[in-house]
C-alpha cells in the first residue's frame, strides 16, 4: 500500500529519531500516507503501523485525533475554515454561510462533483488575518471577503476541472 517514494519519505523522518523510536515519525508518516492516497482507510493505517513497527490501534490514535488526517474520501479540494471565537467574531460566521451556499452542502459535505469538501477547523493560529481557511492542509487564506471566497472557489473549481487537487479523484 505504501510506494517506495512514500517509504523513502518516511524513512527520511524515521531518520531523525533514535534508532528505537522510530514511531516518533507517525504522524509525518501518516501525512505521507495521505498525500499518496488522498485518505486513510484502516488498510492505510495498518500499513503505516507495520511499517513503523507499531500497534494499530497506536496509529488511529493519532489519525482520530487531529483534524488535518482523512478518515474518509474528501473531495479534490478540502476547505476548512476557521470558526473560533476570534475568526468568528471577524466574519467567519458569514464567510462559512457563504461558502455553504455556494458549494451546495454543509460542513462534513462533498460536493456531488467531488470538487470540494467544506470542514469546520480549528485555530489556524492567524487570528489577525480572520476570516482563515486553509485549502487542502497546505494553502492558507486570510482576510477572505465575499469577493475573495468567490475568486477562491472558481480558481478551484478551475484546477479540478484540470484534473489538479488531491489524488484519486475524478470528477462525475
Amino acid at each position: 500500500m505504501l510506494s517506495a517514494e512514500t517509504k523513502r519519505r518516511i524513512d527520511r523522518e524515521i531518520a531523525k529519531y533514535p534508532t528505537d523510536q522510530k514511531q516518533s515519525a507517525v504522524m509525518s508518516a501518516l501525512a505521507f500516507a495521505q498525500d499518496e492516497h488522498g485518505w486513510l482507510s484502516t488498510e492505510l493505517m495498518d500499513a503505516v503501523a507495520a511499517y513503523l513497527e507499531m500497534p494499530p490501534v497506536a496509529v488511529y490514535e493519532v489519525a482520530t485525533f487531529y483534524t488535518m488526517y482523512n478518515l474518509k474520501p474528501q473531495g479534490r479540494f478540502k476547505i476548512s475554515i476557521c470558526t473560533n471565537l476570534p475568526c468568528a467574531l471577524s466574519g467567519a460566521t458569514a464567510a462559512a454561510e457563504r461558502l455553504k451556499a455556494r458549494l451546495g452542502v454543509e460542513f462534513g459535505g462533498t460536493t456531488p462533483d467531488g470538487r470540494f469538501t467544506l470542514k469546520e477547523g480549528e485555530c489556524m493560529g492567524a487570528c489577525g488575518d480572520a476570516p482563515v481557511l486553509i485549502v487542502n492542509d497546505r494553502r492558507m487564506c486570510g482576510f477572505m471577503s465575499d469577493a475573495k471566497l468567490d475568486e477562491l472557489v472558481d480558481e478551484l473549481g478551475e484546477a479540478a476541472a484540470r484534473g489538479e487537487g488531491r489524488p484519486g479523484w475524478s470528477d462525475a
